[in-house]
């Protein structure tokens, strides 16, 4: 439940085909997940210490998060501060063609650092922020978007397949495989157990392990993409939650806004031209 202090903003820019947001006076926990998209944000207030991955993090006013695809994270405020916090979300297929448009190369870029501390790319990244939320001119925006990832990917990314990157072995990818193909299917453990030789102990540490969250996690956020896109489409919430295999409208709609910080209506709401925004949501583009 959000309290008075909390806001939560979501801009969806058409021009760039990606998403811009804003946590304001934000003092929850945010459970372990991942996204199946690039994170670019930064602290503009308030302190929290984050685990990404391996690595632990006491984030403050002016450092950057970057998150790759499928990078595991969660976060805890420290001493109760309230957290301001700005980002932009970026899919892989818009940032592969923008990666192509920087270097002249085809690759999908992996970033190496999850926090940096006191950055100074922290203002491209405001600067893009305000270009989406103002709805300025295509070229502008244009402008910000590139200027920030030519930073990043200078400083840092390298392409994926050079990076340091630990994959999850063969045996935990059939399982991931198999619960993206079929995330609106009532998965038991004993089905992804059919597929290993592992006793179920076993398979739910390895797999937690591996990939930094149990299996069910990720099912709820492959669940949880495929949903947003659904929404997106303009498919009503109602039948997204069965499509996404969630098992009522309540449970999804608490696991939606728990993530996502909107309900489905509202997050739909960015995409359905039909509707007058709101401020919790805008869209801008042509």
């Amino acid at each position: 439940m959000l309290t008075q202090q909390e806001q939560r903003h979501v801009y969806y820019d058409r021009d760039l085909k990606i998403e811009a947001y804003n946590l304001s006076g934000i003092v929850q926990k945010f459970p372990n997940h991942f996204h199946e998209y690039y994170v670019i944000g930064f602290i503009e207030g308030g302190r929290r210490h984050t685990w990404c991955k391996k690595g632990e993090y006491d984030v403050s006013a002016g450092d950057m998060i970057l998150f790759n695809p499928h990078d595991h994270h969660y976060c805890a405020p420290i001493n109760g501060e309230l957290l301001d916090y700005r980002a932009v979300n970026i899919g892989v297929d818009v940032m592969k063609n923008a990666v192509r448009e920087i270097t002249g190369r085809e690759y999908t870029p992996y970033f190496t650092e999850n926090v940096v501390f006191h950055s100074d790319i922290t203002k491209s990244i405001s600067d893009l922020y305000s270009a989406i939320v103002e709805c300025r001119p295509r070229l502008e925006k244009e402008e910000a978007l590139f200027f920030l990832l030519d930073q990043i990917l200078q400083e840092y990314a390298a392409p994926f397949e050079e990076a340091d990157v630990s994959k999850p072995n063969r045996q935990i990818r059939i399982l991931c495989e198999y619960m993206e193909e079929h995330f609106a299917e009532n998965i038991t453990l004993d089905d992804l157990l059919s597929m290993t030789d592992f006793g179920k102990s076993y398979l739910l540490r390895s797999f937690t392990k591996q990939t930094g969250v149990s299996p069910y996690r990720y099912l709820q956020a492959i669940r949880l993409d495929r949903a947003k896109k659904f929404l997106e489409e303009g498919i009503p919430p109602v039948e997204v939650a069965d499509m996404a295999g969630f098992s009522d409208q309540s449970h999804f709609t608490n696991f939606f806004k728990e993530f996502i910080g909107l309900t489905p209506k509202q997050y739909q709401r960015i995409f359905t031209e039909a509707e007058a925004a709101v401020p919790e949501e805008d869209e801008c583009g042509s």
